[in-house]
């Protein structure tokens, strides 16, 4: 690959303050050499080269939570009970097969680099997505998702996900990453929770949970609410009835963020999905563990759980990002969306809630120093967003924040979209 110099009027690092008439060069090895003013960037004479006219070159946008293989089946699922719409999607995953999901992926991650989404945090069981990224040269984590409400079922659910991540395993690339997620409290029994945690500390593997998303999720735990109803058809003990049965023993946790830390699930190599049901103590717990967030608030509220408290998990120095959930749950993947609802939460300037969609994000899930930046050594993940004529530095954060249109997306150097308007060659 030949060497890319990329120019524009505003060039936006995100770990310094806006560049007017900025430029960056990316080398042959798809990391970036060089950001500065247009006068202070090299032009090799076998570069590549681009000037935008209309708009502001970003660093690639990091999606903390999505669920790509579910790519295209909005609407499809419209229950407002959320145990019920869970119970759904559960029905229309298993009437599709794995070719469904791998082009489902395909096209996910299509619509991601479109959207200036290069580089994703993904969770699903169908082992589509790490495919698809890597195919498609992406970047991000494939978390593999394991589930086994009963307890005596554990081991054999273990054994199906060492399986499951040996075989994924040979699509990880230098961008692609393997990891591994316990689905949730309500799918996912504390024994097989423990076991998840020890195998992905063993095996050097990042985990991500759904957690605290709903008052079912919370109830459940309690022995009350409409998953309980579900576990006991099924001849499920529920959590609190096997309460004195623990290896650990001590009471009932209260909350779920109270029962993942009882099975060693949280620490600096775990995402937390959601987070919309903690309390004070729950926030200063996931603190002193070192977790990250994904944050979502768009789902969170379509499904009425409610807001999460934002700014008391940013207040708490929590690695937070933004992330978008599945296109069952809101349609079209819009991260920018996202990320000016949570600026509406966390009362924040648009160049916060940016962060949260590029250097927080990449913070978030552990990949701070790769990308989430337009910095030298960072990986050339970068997009050319078409602003328009904008004369200060607030109003280019405020104006790529609104969500103007992606003109162009280049992840490690390599055009990976383009819509072929607005570009000039010198």
């Amino acid at each position: 690959m030949l060497a890319l110099r990329l120019s524009a009027p505003w060039l936006l690092p995100m770990d310094g303050p806006p560049i007017r008439d900025g430029a960056l060069l990316v080398g042959e090895d798809g990391r970036i050499a060089a950001v500065g003013p247009e006068a202070a960037v090299a032009i090799p004479e076998r570069a590549t080269r681009e000037h935008f006219t209309d708009g502001v070159l970003i660093p690639g946008l990091v999606n903390t939570h999505t669920h790509l293989e579910l790519t295209g089946l909005a609407g499809a699922v419209v229950e407002d009970d959320f145990a019920d719409w869970i119970r759904h999607l559960r029905r229309v995953k298993q009437e599709r097969g794995p070719d469904h999901f791998l082009e489902a992926a395909r096209a996910g991650v299509r619509r991601c680099f479109e959207a200036g989404i290069t580089t994703v945090a993904d969770t699903g069981d169908s082992g589509a997505v790490i495919r698809a990224l890597a195919e498609a040269g992406g970047s991000g984590i494939a978390y593999q998702e394991v589930f086994g409400p009963h307890p005596d079922i554990a081991a054999e659910s273990m054994a199906g996900l060492r399986r499951r991540v040996e075989e994924l395993r040979a699509h990880e690339t230098a961008r692609v990453r393997l990891g591994v997620s316990p689905h949730a409290p309500y799918t996912v029994s504390g024994p097989l929770y423990r076991m998840v945690a020890e195998y992905a500390r063993a095996e050097g593997l990042p985990v991500a949970v759904h957690l605290a998303e709903s008052l079912a999720e919370s109830a459940f735990l309690r022995g009350d609410g409409p998953f309980v109803e579900g576990w006991l058809r099924r001849a499920i003990p529920l959590p609190a009835d096997l309460a004195h049965g623990w290896r650990d023993g001590g009471p009932m946790p209260a909350t779920p963020v109270e029962w993942l830390d009882r099975f060693g699930v949280l620490g600096p190599d775990t995402l937390c999905i959601h987070l919309v049901q903690v309390s004070g103590p729950d926030i200063a717990r996931l603190a002193a563990r070192g977790v990250g967030v994904a944050h979502c608030p768009r789902s969170n509220r379509r499904h009425g759980h409610g807001d999460a408290p934002l700014g008391a998990l940013l207040g708490a120095g929590l690695r937070v990002g933004v992330g978008t959930d599945s296109e069952v749950s809101l349609g079209p993947t819009d991260l920018l969306a996202d990320a000016r609802a949570a600026r509406g939460l966390a009362g924040c300037s648009a160049g916060a809630a940016l962060a949260l969609v590029t250097t927080d994000a990449a913070r978030a899930i552990g990949l701070s120093d790769e990308i989430g930046s337009l910095a030298p050594g960072k990986w050339g993940d970068v997009v050319a967003v078409r602003t328009g004529r904008v004369d200060t530095a607030e109003a280019i954060e405020a104006a790529v924040l609104a969500g103007r249109p992606v003109g162009a997306t280049w992840v490690a150097g390599r055009e990976v979209f383009r819509d072929h308007r607005g570009a000039q060659l010198p």
